[in-house]
């Protein structure tokens, strides 16, 4: 098998890689680069046409793309998790996700063209991923007619990005283009449909459709003074505190039906804090406060 034994000189654009190592040597290389990854076994016939001409390809290419060979024997956990079925397999990474891919020993034309199509890809891939970014920072800053169009074209070149959907209606939101922003979500792709993303988009729009009255609040509060342990008061008072915008405080009545009567209603509290999570996503500051919070009372 010398033919797969790595040159020392060759580590930066061509090495051996495991499962330890997998996520530092493709997942983050390939946000830099793209990168092959060569699924090979040491009895693999085919593969020992095979990893030398890629090896080839990869030096003449002088640092636009990078190889790394996982041997299935040695990993077959990053084997199972991408699918492979047979041997050689070989999967194309850019910005962290495989984005092509081919089983076999292909002749070196084929993998010639192969390597074209990657590099187009590669670019195209950088281009959408800054207009993104762009979307996001324009959300960031305010910005909700800038992000709407950004997202539009980045629509218009790749329909499978799940997040420019969810940022498009979550802008269209905010300009109350409610209308606009129902047939963006319902545009995402049907196999994209429940990601968090989406799930979350889709939350925070059915508040907007069906706007909480929060005239009861004070009542409620009322009460809880008279009855502090009247849970079914708490939980109405949490989803108008939420629907006002008051997450801690709806958050922290949850908890405290939570911590009293656990099996309140079929765990009730829970599940209603769990639902805010999905609606507020994952990265809100709400969520990942009412996260810490809840994980407290669980497993305290």
């Amino acid at each position: 098998m010398s033919t797969l034994t790595l040159a020392a000189t060759d580590n930066d654009l061509i090495k051996d890689s495991s499962t330890k190592s997998f996520v530092v040597d493709v997942i983050e290389a390939s946000k830099s680069v793209p990168v092959l990854v060569d699924f090979w076994a040491p009895w693999c016939g085919p593969c020992k046409t095979l990893g030398p001409t890629l090896e080839k390809l990869v030096r003449e290419a002088k640092g636009k793309i990078k190889l790394v060979k996982v041997d299935i024997d040695q990993n077959p956990e990053i084997a199972t998790q991408m699918r492979v079925q047979s041997i050689p397999a070989v999967f194309a990474f850019v910005d962290g996700r495989p984005i092509d891919g081919f089983m076999g020993a292909l002749p070196e034309s084929q993998l010639r063209q192969f390597l074209a199509r990657l590099d187009k890809k590669g670019g195209r891939a950088e281009q959408i991923e800054q207009a993104l970014q762009l979307a996001r920072d324009a959300f960031a800053q305010g910005n909700f007619e800038a992000v709407i169009g950004i997202c539009e074209q980045i629509i218009g070149a790749e329909a499978t990005i799940v997040e420019t959907y969810a940022l498009k209606a979550m802008a269209e939101m905010e300009l109350q283009m409610l209308a606009e922003a129902q047939a963006t979500l319902a545009a995402c792709p049907p196999d994209k449909a429940n990601s968090a993303e989406i799930v979350s988009a889709l939350a925070a729009l059915d508040l907007l459709l069906h706007p909480v009255d929060t005239s009861g609040i004070s009542k409620l509060e009322a009460a809880l003074i008279t009855n502090a342990n009247d849970h079914e008061a708490r939980l109405e008072l949490a989803n108008l505190l939420n629907g006002s915008g008051q997450r801690e405080a709806a958050i922290d009545h949850l908890i405290y039906v939570i911590k009293k009567d656990r099996v309140f209603k079929e765990d009730a509290a829970r599940k209603q804090l769990v639902s805010y999570f999905e609606a507020w996503g994952p990265k809100d500051e709400a969520t990942l406060m009412g996260r810490r919070k809840l994980s407290s009372v669980l497993f305290s």
